[in-house]
């Protein structure tokens, strides 16, 4: 057994942020190159750790090897004790755990925050406040896909609008304070339901007894196994009626909450994805904000609104789920096809790659669609994929537009000449982001239209259209800013510096490594899948 069985890795994942934190915090303000050092050996602990747990991890196995679980917080409630019952209580653990579907974002989310913490050397004021809130930032986006409370899932979720919130309103550009203060109104939108759907699961679904001796605990618990495991039991109270047990049941959770529960959760979630038309916070988010948090923004935290309705949405929910696959590919369809048409349109390069996350993201929701193994391993490829490519994208932009002090396409040109290596990373990117095989944009691509493919050809057909067009807009740019009529003042520009072409080299050799060798991934999403894809069958079947 490898010795990661033996350490608490997974909070090692979680605490090793806020360990660089503290650092930061004793750190003198003034000494911006120790407190820029400081952050970013911090963010390479998580990414180390990520790494040795990914390659450690057992493929074959469809559960959770690796948890951790320490109780948390215990409420007594004021309810009249009943004859052998010795305590009502809510009950909310520390609990963390990796599966096949949460280690791949695991891996990114590390890796994405350390190449942006590169980036953010170029930060030129109040460093120590800004490295504190984009070490808690890390912090939260790890909780989020390592927790296996919804308590705890849910604290961390907001552990990340809070930090953002900071990052954007105070680093950002121009138009920074109406940028923030609209992404906290969408997200808190999005937190306040997805926290009523949550208190309403942990009331029914996550109700269950602990028996010791003659007397027996009734606890409320936001365990996300207890939950699953009760919804998946036909013989939980949470799914037996009143008439099957002879008497009135408080934990019964009728067809209506059920259906009521799905759609709070798509709409909690799809705001953070974001589905068309809860997008238009974003678009202020990759306009207004710092090259570095918009690389988290798009790498990791839209991954967050995906991993949420697959974790809780469709996993907790399949049968409601696959009802509304029709809704879910057409959602995905309009994401596409409306992303790619307005990108083709827009001037400002950042807009345009805003525009291509909302394309992308469509064809996750295509792969949740397909409801079989091939295209639910499309939607998590191209999770990790896009996060990777827009990531990179975001990277090179926050380069440019420090040489420049633009990034209007009318204003930029024939780059390649004097910066010919951020041009090629650039065009690379392009062509992954635009799905060229051999790079990983189009594995995730292909997987999740073939996916779809065997239910719904028609909207398969639409959604094919919509790729057609990224290849047009995203050419478009690429090739105007690149080898496009050079502009004479910016003719001096200086290539990419030795602390911009690292974080270039590292997300692109990973583009490469998807793209060329898709098994690296496939392999670990496979098993985990494959167990969600056998209750969507059975579901199916029992439909």
């Amino acid at each position: 057994m490898s010795i990661l069985h033996d350490i608490p890795v997974l909070s090692l994942i979680l605490l090793s942020p806020l360990l660089g934190l503290i650092v930061v915090l004793l750190l003198p303000k003034h000494r911006s190159s120790w407190l820029k050092t400081a952050a970013f050996i911090a963010t390479l602990i998580p990414l180390a750790l990520s790494l040795w747990l990914y390659s450690d991890y057992d493929k074959q196995q469809s559960g959770a090897p690796f948890d951790e679980q320490l109780n948390w917080v215990e409420v007594p409630l004021n309810k009249e004790l009943q004859n052998g019952v010795s305590e009502f209580m809510f009950k909310f653990q520390y609990a963390l755990g990796i599966d096949g579907l949460s280690l791949p974002l695991v891996l990114l989310t590390a890796l994405v925050t350390a190449m942006a913490a590169l980036a953010a050397f170029h930060v030129k004021k109040r460093w120590k406040s800004f490295f504190v809130w984009f070490l808690l930032l890390e912090t939260g986006m790890l909780g989020v896909f390592l927790a296996r409370d919804v308590f705890l899932f849910f604290v961390f979720f907001e552990i990340t609008l809070i930090a953002m919130y900071f990052l954007i309103g105070i680093w950002g550009y121009h138009n920074r304070e109406r940028a923030a203060n609209q992404f906290l109104l969408y997200n808190g939108i999005g937190s306040a339901i997805m926290l009523l759907a949550f208190v309403l699961l942990v009331n029914t679904a996550g109700f269950r007894i602990e028996q010791i001796g003659e007397q027996a605990n009734f606890i409320y618990s936001g365990s996300y196994a207890d939950i699953a495991r009760n919804m998946a039991d036909p013989n939980a109270w949470v799914n037996m009626s009143p008439e099957q047990l002879d008497m009135f049941n408080p934990f019964q959770m009728t067809d209506t909450m059920q259906w009521v529960l799905f759609i709070m959760l798509l709409v909690a979630f799809g705001i953070k994805l974001p589905v068309f038309p809860f997008h238009t916070w974003m678009l202020k988010v990759h306009t207004e904000a710092p090259p570095s948090v918009v690389m988290i923004h798009s790498g990791v935290l839209l991954k967050m609104g995906a991993y949420g309705l697959l974790r809780f949405g469709v996993m907790l929910f399949p049968e409601q789920a696959r009802d509304w696959a029709v809704v879910l590919a057409l959602l995905g369809v309009v994401n596409i096809l409306y992303g790619a048409v307005l990108a083709f349109r827009q001037q400002e390069f950042k807009l345009v790659l805003a525009y291509s996350s909302i394309s992308h993201m469509g064809i996750v929701l295509l792969g949740l669609a397909a409801f079989n193994e091939i295209g639910l391993q499309g939607a998590v490829f191209q999770l990790v994929s896009h996060g990777l490519i827009s990531a990179l994208l975001f990277l090179i932009v926050g380069s440019m537009y420090e040489r420049t002090g633009t990034t209007e396409l009318s204003k930029l040109g024939g780059l390649a000449r004097s910066m010919p290596f951020m041009s090629g990373v650039l065009l690379t990117a392009g062509l992954a982001s635009l799905g060229l095989p051999g790079l990983s944009g189009f594995v995730g691509e292909f997987l999740s239209l073939l996916g779809l493919f065997e239910s719904m050809r028609w909207l398969t057909a639409a959604a094919v259209l919509g790729v057609i067009l990224t290849a047009v807009y995203v050419l478009r740019s690429v090739l105007k800013i690149t080898f496009g009529p050079q502009h004479e003042k910016y003719s001096p520009l200086k290539d990419a510096r030795l602390i911009e072409a690292i974080p270039m080299i590292v997300l692109l050799a990973f583009i490469l490594l998807l793209g060329c060798y898709p098994s690296v991934l496939t392999d670990t999403v496979q098993y985990s899948i494959g167990g969600l894809f056998e209750q969507l069958l059975a579901t199916r079947a029992g439909g």
